[in-house]
């Protein structure tokens, strides 16, 4: 280390107050909402904010959605050990956008659905409908398990703070601001928690570059340690991140987040036109690069500032997603306040993530399996969605426990979203692209990819990659300067968590079966592809055999050409060479500036000439 003694972690009561002032904003927001809409007693109101919500907030809500504590911790622990590749990440950001807004969000605008897994039912049947909710309600509540533990579990060991203590008043302040404020709280608190995470990452960062004597120290030491492994072409499948795995795989994982997750198509069609939904996805767009550079130079700083003496293999961390927390309580333990700043970013993440997760599983809840089976009132559907979030919100709280089994966090939460979220991908892309896929297909297809994506992933737990396919990068203790033994974590335990340890060694190479070192070995960024395609795949051959080519699908449920960008841009052009002329439309021309009214909000003027009094 460079300082002459080992720092000792501990909060002072300025950081408890910043952590606590985060926490109470966030509750506020809640009441806030819970107030001003306690007219609007309807379960859309609750559920979708009343589909009148504007581009800027909702642009700020979906990046805050899933750039979670995982984001703030283990993207630059991966920095750290792996390299800066997953920088590459931006590029599967801008085709995420691309597809989303040019495939999926104009079917599911046009429909006005408040679950997506109503499209299912409207495109195949009521089974396939219920199977994509059931998929979408485990998924959710493993990854927010995850989300909710590993900030908790890092920052305990780190700043002192108590684990479970950090995990249920995190879920409950969520939770209470979700049944009581509805989508519109989850919203306006993702803006106001999305704003804390990135002055939490500056706050790191600036210190970071003082202490370092500038960025360019910071980048030179990074490019000798070979952090900036950037260009690895490397086309191997089985190699843990290249260029390849990370912009190919990213993309089918984020689609399948962005195009079809609940959680974020229930903001864009929230949106109060599809001019607006568009241009939330794309504003959004520079929030994730924003906080993806943030995250990634973070990690750049921590490797800078531990080159010659790595905290994990000198054992003073027992994870590698305890390496942010150290930094901060090592160059931030002097000016109070800063590290309950980064730990509120932390926790501003999990907050985020959970209550788009709670509030999207109490939405498909209602609409998939009460609604359709009941004749409640709108008023008993919005008491029951409130309910239903009280108890989601108690559900993720008890699954945080299962996070501490799946490893490290970034790569046991990208997992999930592959093995679950690929085949959910591949089902929803063959009823809106392949106009002749059956629910026979459909269902067959979802089940296939489900399957393969199971085993390789649970393969791949069991039998972890080898170390020359993830390649860890070398981390020295040869510049460690201890006078204090007064470490954060210096036990036997974590003096036995080395490095190259990652890599599950409970199975000697001896042991491992031949599809270890091909089939489990394949990176964990290409379960998602790999669950789509054979979803797909199969999808497209049982439907051929099962009469697919003589059905006919409502148009409305599958993707027009007058659903495309260039579709419109293409008609501009031509309407544009031959300057048509024509009686000015003002409808049409308010169309054109401001995008069609969402179809599910009612738009009522009062007609004074139909009302007035006759005399």
């Amino acid at each position: 280390m460079s300082r002459d003694s080992v720092v000792t972690g501990s909060f002072v009561i300025a950081d408890y107050v910043v952590f606590a002032l985060m926490l109470l904003l966030s509750a506020a927001v809640g009441v806030y909402y819970a107030w001003t809409d306690r007219d609007q007693g309807t379960s859309g109101d609750f559920l979708m904010g009343g589909r009148r919500l504007t581009a800027v907030p909702v642009s700020l809500s979906l990046t805050a959605s899933f750039m979670s504590a995982i984001t703030v911790l283990s993207n630059p622990a991966e920095v750290y050990r792996y390299g800066a590749s997953i920088g590459f990440y931006g590029l599967s950001y801008i085709m995420t956008m691309a597809v989303t807004s040019e495939v999926f969000l104009p079917v599911f605008y046009r429909l006005a659905v408040t679950s997506t897994y109503e499209y299912l039912e409207l495109r195949f049947n009521r089974a396939t409908r219920l199977l994509g909710t059931g998929l979408f309600i485990v998924q959710t509540i493993l990854y927010t398990g995850i989300v909710i533990y590993a900030p908790a579990l890092a920052l305990n060991h780190v700043t002192g703070m108590h684990l479970w203590g950090a995990v249920i008043s995190t879920g409950v302040v969520c939770t209470f601001y979700c049944t009581m404020g509805g989508l519109k709280a989850v919203v306006w608190t993702d803006v106001f928690q999305l704003g804390v995470m990135v002055a939490g990452f500056l706050a790191v960062i600036i210190r970071c570059v003082v202490l370092q004597g500038g960025v360019f120290n910071i980048i030179s030491d990074s490019e000798h340690g070979g952090r900036l492994n950037l260009w690895d072409f490397d086309t191997n499948p089985l190699r843990r991140h290249t260029f390849w795995t990370i912009t190919i795989g990213g993309t089918f994982v984020w689609v399948s987040i962005y195009g079809i997750n609940q959680a974020q198509v229930q903001r864009y069609i929230s949106c109060k036109s599809i001019t607006h939904a568009r241009v939330s996805l794309y504003l959004n767009l520079l929030g994730l690069l924003s906080i993806l550079l943030c995250s990634v130079f973070a990690g750049m700083c921590l490797y800078s500032v531990y080159k010659s003496c790595d905290p994990w293999s000198a054992g003073l961390v027992s994870a590698t997603d305890q390496l942010m927390p150290y930094l901060v309580m090592d160059i931030l333990g002097d000016y109070p306040g800063l590290p309950g700043l980064f730990v509120a970013a932390a926790y501003s993440g999990s907050l985020s993530t959970v209550s788009s997760s709670i509030n999207a599983l109490a939405a498909v809840t209602v609409e998939d399996l009460i609604k359709p089976y009941t004749n409640m009132s709108e008023k008993q559907l919005a008491r029951t969605s409130k309910g239903l979030s009280l108890v989601y919100g108690a559900l993720c709280i008890g699954m945080a426990g299962l996070a501490s089994l799946m490893g490290e966090v970034l790569q046991a939460a990208v997992s999930i979203f592959g093995i679950i979220g690929g085949p959910l991908l591949g089902l929803f892309t063959l009823g809106i692209l392949c106009p002749f896929a059956n629910s026979k297909g459909a269902l067959s297809g979802v089940v296939a990819g489900l399957v393969i994506s199971l085993w390789v992933g649970i393969g791949a737990q069991i039998y972890p990659p080898t170390p020359d396919l993830t390649r860890p990068l070398p981390l020295t203790t040869e510049g460690c300067n201890f006078t204090s033994t007064g470490s954060l974590n210096w036990n036997s335990t974590a003096l036995l968590m080395q490095p190259n340890s990652t890599t599950a060694p409970a199975h000697t190479l001896d042991s491992r079966p031949a599809l270890a070192d091909n089939w489990y070995s394949l990176s964990y960024m290409y379960f998602s592809p790999i669950g789509t395609i054979v979803a797909i795949s199969v999808g497209l051959i049982v439907s051929l055999f099962t009469g697919g080519w003589g059905l006919k699908v409502e148009s409305r449920l599958t993707l027009m050409k007058e659903d495309t960008t260039l579709y419109h841009l293409i008609r501009c052009i031509k309407d544009r060479l031959m300057r048509r002329t024509g009686r000015l439309d003002l409808t049409t021309d308010c169309d054109k500036k401001n995008g069609n009214t969402n179809p599910a909000f009612c738009d009522v003027e009062l007609d004074r000439t139909k009302s007035s009094t006759p005399s």
